[in-house]
């Protein structure tokens, strides 16, 4: 099974989570960073390239064999569909066609959405802004292992099936720990996507949908691109909770590896985010940083000072401390 992990418990502060305060302090020196607020206007047609490039992948993999499916879902088509749950990300904090129109970037959203297969667009901006709000709050940020996760999952062969089985973590953890009550536009989604799901079946046939639904799953859990799940916020160093990772892999995941600069400024796009950490280097070149993602993949599983626990929670306001 691997050595055991050396935590016991999550890191418990009782200091404020650390990007508004820094974001006040760097607006004040460089008040020119908001002129980076806003939408990136290129950002539609970069993901209309990227669903259409997997529908005509649909056609190319329809006759091909099992195992040909699930290499090219590994390698290709699920890093595809993990850039498009990023731009989902990205379209949460309405990036895609601003505040203005936040119906717009809800629709793009359900166009991201469909070669992915699991309807998440709308749920996802449910749970995802309270995670920047409130970040380490025992309740309100579900992006945090519960501690059934970190107890059963101790040792490294623990961790290894942990980062394997990432996605269904994410999926469920929300709706168990901090259920809310499905809005109108989340049946919408549910409709939209089961429905393409059921077209792709019927003139695609099933090997299609184990290609949009295997890559999914797959590039989210022992995978290169998996790694920002991991080294977001995981507590590498003693009382450093966010980190940034400045590596190639940005270049087909919208900057999320900017994660420092994405949580200080929300507003700003993430075409834009190397942008504030070339005005605000002094603020950024010294945090703590990750240079490779299967680096962070293998130190969580190898190394018994990290593990699920390694996360520095909060008491949820209104709670007793």
């Amino acid at each position: 099974m691997g050595a055991h992990v050396s935590r016991t418990d999550f890191e418990w502060t009782y200091t404020e989570e650390p990007h508004a305060s820094r974001r006040k302090v760097i607006l004040a020196k460089y008040p020119q960073i908001k002129k980076l607020f806003g939408f990136d206007p290129k950002f539609k047609w970069v993901v209309t390239g990227l669903v259409l490039i997997q529908f005509v992948m649909f056609f190319i993999m329809k006759d091909q064999s099992w195992p040909m499916i699930f290499l090219v879902a590994y390698c290709f088509g699920g890093v595809i569909n993990h850039s498009l749950m990023l731009a989902i990300h990205e379209i949460s904090h309405n990036l895609a066609f601003g505040h203005a129109r936040p119906m717009a970037n809800k629709m793009l959203g359900f166009f991201a959405n469909l070669p992915i297969g699991l309807p998440f667009s709308i749920s996802f901006k449910k749970y995802h802004l309270e995670h920047h709000r409130y970040q380490g709050d025992e309740k309100l940020d579900t992006d945090i292992p519960t501690y059934v996760e970190a107890k059963l999952f101790c040792t490294t062969f623990g961790k290894f099936c942990w980062v394997a089985l990432q996605p269904f973590f994410y999926a469920f953890r929300p709706i168990i720990i901090y259920p809310k009550s499905p809005v109108f536009l989340e049946v919408v989604n549910v409709v939209i996507q089961m429905t393409f799901n059921v077209l792709v079946y019927y003139y695609l046939g099933g090997k299609i949908l184990v290609y949009m639904f295997g890559g999914s799953l797959l590039a989210m859990g022992l995978h290169p691109v998996a790694g920002h799940f991991i080294s977001e916020h995981y507590m590498f160093r003693k009382g450093y909770e966010t980190y940034s990772y400045y590596g190639c892999l940005n270049w087909i995941t919208f900057n999320v590896g900017y994660h420092n600069e994405h949580h200080d400024f929300p507003a700003v796009p993430g075409s834009r985010l190397p942008e504030v950490k070339r005005i605000a280097a002094e603020y950024y070149d010294n945090l703590p940083q990750h240079n490779s993602w299967v680096s962070v993949l293998y130190d969580f599983v190898m190394d018994p000072d990290i593990g699920p626990y390694a996360r520095i929670k909060r008491k949820h306001r209104g709670l007793k401390t």
